[in-house]
């Protein structure tokens, strides 16, 4: 298998590249940019966008390392799942790892400290028929189904099981990335352990955009690191794909997203504010720009007080080093705050793309305002730097 690694939004030098593979590598993959090199034939640039993380596609290998490193973008990932701060040695592992084998030692290594203490048993309601009588008699049930039958008895009872929820969402986890081409065997073999001690629980589909929380005690505390680790490979992009002739498999991961997501859970700590209050664009009711309803918006953050709006916000994770604010940014951010009838608003992108700014619109009484969140230090740098962010929200929203 022929192998390419790239790096986020970074121009690659020119690459021998067939017609069928650049075709499927348009197909699988379209947030990747392919340049013909001037003067040649077959040889081409590749400009990797916002997607991160390992491809496979007809005998291809992509890797594509993000800018701020695999460790950076798990800390943030899993903050933003579950608020859940590791340390960087929860990640270090060797540098030539791509995210999907550094995904799955981690998740194995958080997988071994959870079971080590035990596999986490729950009760959960069973309503089966059974010929002896346990829990409670459905008599509704029993007389519709059984008539003058007396058995089987139609029962309703608590089962004391490992066929739980936390279980359920670690072992499907761990069979999404066995699913993956990963180069490291221990990461394997510990996923290999991870299926065996998960053996009598149920392997469940998640759909990303519907992979539940969990709620967590005394009692299963000590699996928070392990099923942050599972929602984040559920949630992101383990998969497996065919267009036509086209077999492709990986993990990906956009940087958009989990810039988003960590951004909103970083301010919802910071201000104290929960997700009926600090809004981020999945809990948003319909917003639209004009009367007839017809023009919708969806900003990433907004803040509410009851029924009225007092803040709006968008984060924005972009290749804009050495450039403006794009204007569609601006245009968009001008359209939220005249649709909401507030006077500004706040554009977020990730430090080194802009500086920090401010633009007064003409004949609109409106400021919009730029910030930018440094990614490239600790989890607990980035949180400091949170705080910045945090005010500037509360300026905007005392302002409202």
């Amino acid at each position: 298998m022929r192998e390419i690694t790239l790096r986020e939004y970074e121009k690659s030098p020119g690459l021998p590249i067939s017609a069928a593979e650049r075709d499927a590598l348009h197909t699988a993959l379209p947030s990747i940019t392919v340049e013909p090199v001037p003067g040649t034939e077959g040889t081409y640039h590749l400009i990797p966008g916002s997607v991160v993380g390992a491809i496979e596609i007809d005998g291809l290998s992509v890797v594509i390392e993000p800018k701020i490193g695999i460790v950076n973008l798990l800390s943030l990932a899993c903050y933003a799942i579950g608020k859940v701060k590791f340390d960087r040695e929860a990640f270090d592992f060797p540098e030539e790892y791509a995210l999907p084998d550094v995904l799955a030692l981690a998740l194995a290594a958080q997988a071994h400290r959870a079971l080590s203490q035990g596999l986490l048993h729950g009760y959960l309601v069973e309503e089966r028929a059974l010929l002896t009588v346990r829990g409670r008699v459905r008599f509704a049930e029993q007389v519709s189904r059984r008539l003058d039958f007396p058995m089987p008895v139609e029962l309703q009872y608590d089962e004391f099981t490992d066929d739980i929820l936390p279980n359920q969402l670690v072992k499907a986890a761990a069979h999404r990335l066995a699913r993956v081409r990963l180069k490291s065997h221990g990461a394997r073999r510990d996923l290999g352990w991870v299926a065996g001690m998960l053996a009598d629980v149920s392997l469940r589909e998640f759909p990303p955009a519907r992979v539940p929380e969990v709620d967590f005690d005394r009692l299963n505390e000590h699996y928070r690191g392990v099923v942050a680790l599972s929602r984040l490979v559920l949630r992101h992009g383990a998969f497996e794909a065919g267009r036509g002739e086209v077999r492709a498999s990986g993990f990906l991961m956009d940087m958009n997203a989990v810039f988003q997501e960590f951004l909103t859970q970083a301010l919802r700590e910071e201000l104290g504010a929960s997700p009926r209050t600090l809004r981020s664009d999945r809990e948003l009711e319909k917003l639209t720009l004009d009367n007839g309803r017809r023009v919708t918006l969806e900003p990433d953050l907004t803040w509410w007080d009851g029924s009225t709006c007092t803040f709006v916000g968008d984060a924005k994770y972009k290749n804009l080093t050495g450039h403006r604010v794009p204007n569609g940014d601006l245009y968009q951010m001008l359209s939220y705050a005249t649709a909401l009838d507030l006077p500004g608003g706040l554009l977020v992108y990730a430090q080194g793309e802009v500086d920090d700014a401010s633009y007064d619109v003409r004949h609109s009484g409106k400021r919009l305002d730029i910030a930018s969140l440094g990614l490239a230090g600790t989890l607990e740098e980035t949180l400091k730097n949170v705080r910045r962010i945090a005010e500037k929200v509360v300026v905007l929203r005392d302002a409202a």
